[in-house]
Parts: structure tokens; C-alpha cells; sequence
């Protein structure tokens, strides 16, 4: 169940980072990894969306076996399914993706887009206090500090992106990218740890 954790996360960062790079028409500098949900090609990030995050889901009860802190298991199973819950409710279409999208944010949006928008703010605010959770639980020093550098970081790093996703930022693909790999990289390693 710890390997799936691995797994979710090592896989949902390698499709974002190569789908983004090769999507035509995309840019991964100004467009959020959700928006690879769109378009002929939407299916590819979708998938990474439920798989990862079942996966990571899954990984939570092997979490809760070798910790024993039902809070850590918790938050880890309610972020995964808030991966999955991402990838069940789409994001309209906006800032020019898919192709010929008006470059703009729409003055109103559906309500698929704003469940998948609540979604997001679980996903991103589990794994931080998920990573302050670790931090106390944990005896390894070492797993001590990343995790609380890693709660810091991620945490500063969403909300730096919501800034930016609300002020419409020229690079706020790529911040969003930065708070993805700093958060789902210590997870997927986290994970691996507890490999007895």
C-alpha cells in the first residue's frame, strides 16, 4: 500500500510535466496542470488524476499501519480523493486553452468548474498540514525537518499561486508546477520511507 503512494505521485508528476511539455497549443508556464483536462488529449490527465490519486488514497491506510496517527492517514486519503475528485469535475475552458478559448477568465464559470475548484483548495491544503502532521509524529530527525521545511514551502507556495491564478500571471503554470513537485515529490518519498 506504501509503494502505491510512490507510485500516485511519481506518476502524476512525470504525465504533467510530459503532457505539458508536448501538448500542442499548451504553454506549462501560463496554464495550470488541470487545464491538460481539455481537449482531444484531456483523457491522458484525467486518468492521472483518478489513478494518482486513488493510489495515494490507498497508500493512506499503509500510512496509518506503520505511524499509527489516524490524523496523518486522514488528511493523506481526503487528499487523494480530492486528486481523484479533480479529475471527476473538470475545469472550463479559459485563458486560451484549449485552443481558440477566449484569453480571458469567464465572468462566470460552472459549477463542475467550481467543484473542481474546491477540490483543488482540499488537495492543496491537506498535503501541507498533512507534512506539519508527519513533522510530530515522526521520531526520524531528519523526516522531522523535511517534513516541516516541506509544509513551509508547499504552504507559502499555494498561496503564492492563488495570488498569481487571481492576477492572471504570466508564469502561473510554472508556480503551480513548483508547489506540485515540492509537495507530491515528499509524499512519494514519505512513502517510500516507510517501506519496512
Amino acid at each position: 500500500m506504501l509503494l502505491a503512494g510512490s507510485a500516485g505521485t511519481a506518476l502524476f508528476i512525470l504525465v504533467l510535466l510530459v503532457d505539458g511539455a508536448t501538448r500542442p497549443g499548451y504553454s506549462p508556464v501560463r496554464q495550470p496542470v488541470s487545464a491538460l483536462a481539455l481537449g482531444p488529449r484531456g483523457w491522458l490527465q484525467t486518468s492521472n488524476f483518478l489513478v494518482s490519486g486513488l493510489l495515494v488514497a490507498v497508500s493512506a491506510l499503509g500510512v496509518h499501519q506503520t505511524t499509527r496517527s489516524g490524523w496523518l492517514a486522514a488528511l493523506l486519503a481526503v487528499f487523494g480523493l480530492a486528486v481523484v475528485a479533480s479529475g471527476v469535475f473538470p475545469m472550463d475552458a479559459m485563458r486560451g486553452y484549449p485552443p481558440g478559448t477566449p484569453d480571458t477568465t469567464p465572468a462566470a464559470t460552472s459549477l463542475r468548474h467550481r467543484l473542481h475548484d474546491w477540490a483543488g483548495m482540499v488537495v492543496f491544503s491537506a498535503l501541507p498540514v498533512a507534512a506539519v502532521v508527519a513533522a510530530l509524529v515522526l521520531d526520524d530527525p531528519v523526516w522531522v525537518v523535511y517534513s516541516g521545511v516541506t509544509a513551509a514551502t508547499s504552504g507559502g507556495l499555494f498561496l503564492y499561486f492563488g495570488n498569481a491564478w487571481e492576477a492572471d500571471h504570466p508564469r502561473v503554470g510554472l508556480i503551480q508546477r513548483a508547489t506540485i513537485v515540492v509537495g507530491w515529490s515528499w509524499l512519494g518519498l514519505f512513502c517510500w520511507h516507510l517501506v519496512p
